[in-house]
């Protein structure tokens, strides 16, 4: 029988951590952390994720302040305002959520973070820290995997472990922090381009599904014991919900799971994991003031 890495109950966990640490400033006459966030339009999801962080923030005791622009904000205007957070002392802290409007550049926006505020640890500065093991704020997807991997002593040490995907935001760094001494994975990247998908996922003790396509992993690709992390949040219109849409992985759960050792649900598995490592960034970035 497969059991649920339930990314809910390890977030609470940490976040009851945080408060503590949260207290000990304050009694301690030191200021309390500070997370921004930076939000443009009013896509449905977006708005969904960044109300979460603010709640987020309330819970461990964080102050946190969200910035609202509409759409046609300019490069220039958000690049200004970036810099604005950037010398602003009260802000431990920031992110800028994405996607962005088509007419500003995502790279431009990431590398204009200070890297010591980069609450979601995308800039060139922290993804080289990553690489070479140095000390840094680590891309927050991928330090909450790693988290839910540890915290269920789910070994990694000589296992074959296939990421599907290879963006900068999950695939790339997720690989690495798997491959680095401590988790001492053997890792394997496929993506869009890759031959013999089936074949490759099909020999992983360890699947990180991070390709943005609904279901793309099936039964058939899935060895029995393997242990399945499914990163896809896709959000499709259902009549079902009070809200019109769910949300649905990269992975075809109910084929899937009674093949796994360990398997994460969607929602309520990786999501609360991202936003928990937002809070941890920056309490080590308002410790390190």
């Amino acid at each position: 029988m497969y059991k649920i890495i339930d990314g809910r109950k390890i977030s609470s966990e940490i976040k009851l951590e945080i408060t503590a640490e949260v207290n000990i400033l304050r009694a301690t006459g030191k200021r309390v952390p500070h997370l921004a966030a930076i939000l443009i339009g009013h896509e449905g999801s977006a708005e969904t994720y960044v109300a979460l962080k603010v709640k987020d923030c309330n819970e461990v005791g964080f102050n946190s302040t969200l910035l609202r622009f509409e759409n046609d904000i300019s490069e220039a205007e958000l690049l200004a305002k970036i810099s604005e957070l950037n010398s602003d002392n009260d802000i431990d802290s920031f992110i800028v959520q994405l996607p962005l409007p088509d007419h500003i550049s995502e790279n431009k926006v990431i590398e204009a973070i200070d890297p010591k505020k980069d609450a979601d640890g995308f800039h060139p500065v922290n993804i080289g820290k990553m690489v070479i093991g140095l000390p840094g704020y680590l891309p927050a997807t991928p330090f909450g995997i790693v988290e839910l991997i540890k915290r269920y002593r789910i070994e990694t040490s000589g296992k074959n472990c296939v990421v599907i995907g290879r963006s900068n935001i999950v695939g790339r760094p997720v690989s690495i922090l798997l491959s680095r001494k401590g988790m001492d994975a053997t890792v394997t990247v496929v993506h869009s381009r890759s031959n013999n998908v089936k074949d490759i996922v099909g020999n992983a003790d360890i699947i990180i599904a991070a390709i943005g396509s609904p279901a793309y992993v099936t039964a058939e690709m899935v060895r029995d014991g393997a242990v399945v992390i499914d990163v896809g949040t896709t959000r499709l219109v259902s009549s079902e919900t009070k809200s019109g849409y769910k949300l649905v992985g990269d992975v075809d759960f109910v084929n899937v799971a009674p093949k796994c050792s360990y398997i994460t649900p969607v929602p309520g598995g990786v999501g609360p994991m991202t936003r928990v490592s937002l809070l941890r960034n920056t309490l080590i970035a308002a410790k390190k003031k």
